[in-house]
Parts: structure tokens; sequence; C-alpha cells
């Protein structure tokens, strides 16, 4: 087949939806189909577009085998909601009048959402190839926006909730990224034999423990201490708050280090956080390549995997979890519902209230004071990844979808 993927978040950029749609891209041209990435110029998440890309209208490139077309967006460093709606805005529209005219023909458009918006683009790029459209669905928008507070407009969540809804109604296949998400469509009446489980993989040789480095952890300083880290987007719905909280509660523990790596929204206020606290058991580390990732993860003595308490959180599964379970590290997950239910499941963590700082200062403690708890967890961990997640037969599920819609 020849498949199109429509998103927004591609490398070189680093996150979670850029690492799983290209991987999971990359497995299906292994299996001999002519793959597609249509895309914007990368600028996630400075809110910048990168060096070699500025001024461009149109790139068309290759990495690692992948074509990929790239399309203007707006970009902000500023984060209020109508220079985010712009910035989404603006890609929906270049993905069609610029970026359909140089993708060639399709047999399937597999659009990534959120941003909702592209759902439209999908529709519309499927119809001019004469190809199926797929609407995966990693995150319920308008909901989630709505629950977090960052959206109020009555008359923007009315015609979000349409497109949304319209977009379910034309694709030829829903795929939901959490058992939570595809029971919430399949609960508003639509037909659930074309609503489909595709869950986050993880490639097991890639995350594994043997990836530990000393040098890394003497770089950052902490060398000789209990490192428990949160890797990955500083956003609203983490809740990070809670991690400084912890580590506030803890300071007078000398050899536990917290240690944040990556950017986001809520950085500033983070940092600005650990100086009125005085703290100094809390590092930030920027924005690190994802070649470093596997490496990172595996250097850390625990991980912390954070959401807020909302009902929307429930049905979420973040893509940390399954790196970290590959890397044979121990996990304190502060989250409810499916991620809590995986994580016991696996036996691979502790699992705490969510936004509850003293219960997480607990775990972590726990985890510091039983090495051999940390260990066990680990090794449950990384055997549940193995057993469950493997990349290449999560990709096959997906590619049994689409060759039955073909035939």
């Amino acid at each position: 087949m020849k498949i199109l993927f429509l998103t927004q978040y591609c490398p070189p950029e680093v996150g979670a939806p850029q690492n799983r749609i290209f991987e999971m891209a990359k497995h299906l041209k292994k299996f001999g189909h002519e793959i597609t990435i249509l895309t914007a110029m990368p600028n996630y998440p400075k809110g910048e577009i990168f060096d070699g890309y500025k001024g461009k209208k149109l790139v068309k490139e290759e990495i690692d085998g992948i074509s990929i077309v790239r399309t203007s967006i707006y970009t902000s460093k500023e984060k209020t909601f109508t220079k985010r709606l712009r910035n989404y805005l603006s890609f929906t529209f270049s993905s069609v009048f610029t970026g359909a005219k140089n993708v060639g023909d399709q047999d399937v458009v597999i659009v990534e959402s959120p941003p909702l918006f592209l759902g439209w683009s999908g529709y519309v790029i499927s119809k001019k190839k004469k190809a199926k459209f797929i609407f995966n669905v990693s995150d319920l928008w308008p909901e989630s926006a709505v629950k977090l507070d960052m959206l109020h407009n009555k008359m923007l969540i009315n015609m979000s909730t349409k497109l949304e809804e319209f977009c379910y109604r034309k694709a030829a296949a829903v795929t939901g990224q959490t058992q939570g998400i595809v029971d919430n469509i399949v609960s508003r009446g639509f037909d659930k034999n074309k609503v489909h489980l595709i869950t986050n993989g993880i490639d097991t040789e890639l995350f594994k423990p043997e990836n530990r480095d000393e040098k890394l952890r003497e770089e950052w300083g902490i060398k000789d201490k209990f490192a428990v880290c949160y890797a990955g987007i500083h956003g609203i719905a983490q809740g990070l708050e809670v991690i400084i909280n912890a580590a506030e509660i803890l300071k007078e523990h000398e050899n536990i280090q917290f240690v944040f790596v990556g950017e986001g929204p809520e950085k500033q206020k983070l940092i600005n956080m650990v100086h009125e606290k005085g703290l100094n058991n809390v590092a930030f580390i920027g924005l690190q390549p994802k070649k470093n990732m596997p490496k990172i993860v595996a250097s850390m003595d625990a991980a912390i995997i954070p959401l807020k308490k909302l009902d929307i959180f429930k049905g979420a599964l973040p893509s940390k979890i399954f790196e970290t379970l590959s890397s044979e590290t121990a996990i304190v997950l502060s989250a409810e519902g499916e991620a809590e239910r995986l994580i016991k499941s696996a036996n691979a963590g502790i699992v705490v209230e969510p936004e509850n700082s003293k219960k997480m200062a607990d775990a972590i403690l726990k985890l510091y004071e039983n090495p051999e708890l940390r260990d066990e967890l680990g090794k449950n961990g990384r055997k549940y990844a193995i057993e469950n997640y493997s990349r290449v037969n999560i990709t096959k599920k997906m590619e049994k979808i689409l060759l039955d819609l073909n035939k």
C-alpha cells in the first residue's frame, strides 16, 4: 500500500507523537509499504522554526528511508490560546493547499489527532487521493482542553465537537491509543466495529538497561546520588508542581536528587518554584536529542510519571511509561485509571494518588531505601514491556486493519 501519515509533529522534533508515528512508519516500510509523512516545519516545543527550515513554504526530504513533505506553519513562543489556535490552523490549511499537491497518489491517509483540525485536512486529502481516511486519536479533543481549563468559548467547543464527530463518522477506521479513548468513542454511539485499540509501543532493543551511562551521571552531577527523573514535556496536563513539592518534603535527604529533562510551557514556573523554596535537590536539564533518550532513561534510578487528578486522564497512557518499563527503571506513577492498572499488572512500580506530594515523597523514599525492591520492579517492567508492547506486533495489528480495508 501507499500510506500517508498526516501529523503536525515529526522528527527532528522530539516527543511522544513524533516517536510513535515515525517508528510505526519505519516498521510499515519494512513490511513492504510505501510511506510518506506530511508534516509541518519542525518547531516544537520552543515555538521557533528549526535552523535549515526557516523562511521555507515547502521542504521535501528523507529521514531513515521515509519520504517527508513539510509545509509552512505559524509559530510563536507565546502560549496563549489564540496563538495556539493560529498555530494549528496554519498547518491545517498549508497541508491541504500545499501538501496535497506534493505527496503523490495514496491508498490510505492516517491522521494524527490532536490537533483535531487535521481531521478536516485528512478527510479533504483522502477525497482528493481517493484514499481510505483513518483517524487516530491520541487525546480526546475538545474534551481534554475543556477539562484542563484551556478552552472556554462555547461556540468553539460546539464547533470542535461537531468536527470531532464528523471525523468519527467519515473515517473508514478510528484508532484510539488507550482503551479509555476507545470506550469513550464507542459509548457515544459510533460503530464499534470500526473503532480499534492501537496502543503505544516500544522498541525493547533500543530502550534497555544496558544503556545506563555512568559518564552521563557524572556530567549531570548525579554519580553518587539516587536520581529520580521526570523526562518529557513540561505541560499543564502533568501537574508537575507535585514533584517540586515532593522534593521540598525530601530536601533533608541529601542523596536524593530530582532531575527534570525537557522543555515546555510550565518549565519557567517550575524553576521559579524551586528558587522560591530554596531547593538544592532539583536540577533542570534542557531538551535532549531523541538518540540520547535510551541512555538517559536507563541512567536514572527511578522515574516519576505524573498526571493531574482529572477523570479525562483515567484513560491516558503516557508514552514515557513504555520507555521506562523497557529500560528496567522503577516507576513512581502518580495517576489513576488505565495507567494505574498497567503498572499494577506489571508490578513495575509504586502507584500513588495524583497531586499528592506526600504520598509521592513516601514512594520515592521507599525506593531509595530498598534497592532490592527497585531491581525487582525494574525487571518486572521490562518483562511486561517485551510481552505486551512490542512495536513490531502493534504495527502488525495496524497493518491488518489497513489491509482489511483495502481488500
